[in-house]
């Protein structure tokens, strides 16, 4: 059982599920972020999602990673709602949003998000996922380019055998026998506060286990990313480096050298957090900040011929 508590503790995954530990639980997000100008549920192909809205600007859709809820990016709330209007999405099955007979599909809640934005309002948007929510996002981008602006995909991997092997050993043993056993972690505590029905924990376990032990290759989706888009990972992530590479690869970049004047970048860019992993890269104040540079196109070059004229 210890084994199956550590899979759970560190190691679960969902292109990828993370379920944040203590790291989570040692900055309270209630503490650090404001209230919602406005919140509340919209209907999406048959499914009741919450909403919360914060902060003026361009929109962001921000959605969280597997086992959180809005309530998880807490900490960056207000570095990112200094300058935009964050539209935050409990995922399907996840803190105010209730688990239904409907199948758990990272496709499914992508065209689900599609529908919440239209119910909303808004028309195009910047979107930034987390883990889980780095997987509904790309869904969202794939099946909707003319709805996404520019796309920030964290700690989020385009198929399963990006793992690590052992990663995927872990993932495969999470499922509701383990339920009772993390009535004293965070993310059951946080689940049951919020949950519309707290005896679901168990169910949603069932669910996110299940689907986690499908093999999935979102590869040629990839091509469908027409927007620009940033990919982070932390350089301790659960994902291999050579994946992360690959991925930036097939969205165009890493191919040749950028240029003198950047003739050879492509739109596209990868971001390595240093001392990041996979569980405490969504609390990172340089994480926010990165998005932030990405999302204002605030990576403009260095002149060298201005520089030496100083």
């Amino acid at each position: 059982m210890f084994k199956l508590m550590r899979s759970l503790l560190i190691g679960a995954a969902l292109v990828g599920v993370a379920i944040p530990a203590v790291t989570e639980a040692a900055t309270p997000a209630a503490a650090v972020a404001a209230k919602p100008s406005k919140s509340g549920y919209v209907e999406a192909n048959g499914i009741r999602y919450y909403y919360e809205i914060r902060g003026e600007g361009a929109p962001l859709l921000l959605l969280h990673g597997g086992l959180g809820s809005t309530d998880m990016f807490g900490p960056l709330y207000p570095t990112l709602t200094a300058r935009h209007r964050i539209i935050a999405v409990d995922l399907y099955g996840h803190g105010r949003t209730a688990l239904t007979d409907r199948p758990f599909s990272l496709e499914g809640m992508g065209a689900d998000m599609d529908a919440v934005l239209k119910e909303l309002g808004y028309g195009k948007v910047d979107v930034m996922g987390y883990s889980m929510g780095g997987g509904v996002a790309f869904q969202l981008a794939a099946q909707h380019p003319e709805r996404v602006n520019r796309l920030v995909l964290v700690s989020a991997g385009f198929a399963r055998d990006g793992f690590y092997a052992d990663m995927l050993k872990q993932q495969a043993q999470v499922g509701a026998a383990a339920a009772e056993f993390m009535k004293n972690t965070p993310m059951y505590q946080g689940y049951v506060a919020v949950a519309p029905r707290p005896q679901d924990f168990p169910k949603l376990l069932d669910v996110i286990g299940d689907y986690m032990r499908k093999p999935y290759d979102f590869s040629t989706d990839v091509a469908k990313l027409t927007m620009p888009t940033l990919l982070v990972f932390g350089d301790a992530d659960m994902y291999r480096p050579e994946h992360e590479v690959k991925f930036f690869q097939l969205l165009g970049g890493g191919q040749k050298d950028g240029g003198w004047m950047r003739e050879g970048m492509s739109k596209n860019r990868l971001a390595i957090l240093p001392g990041r992993t996979h569980y405490d890269i969504f609390l990172a104040p340089e994480l926010s900040q990165t998005a932030l540079t990405f999302l204002e196109d605030k990576g403009g070059k260095s002149d060298w011929t201005a520089t030496a004229a100083k």
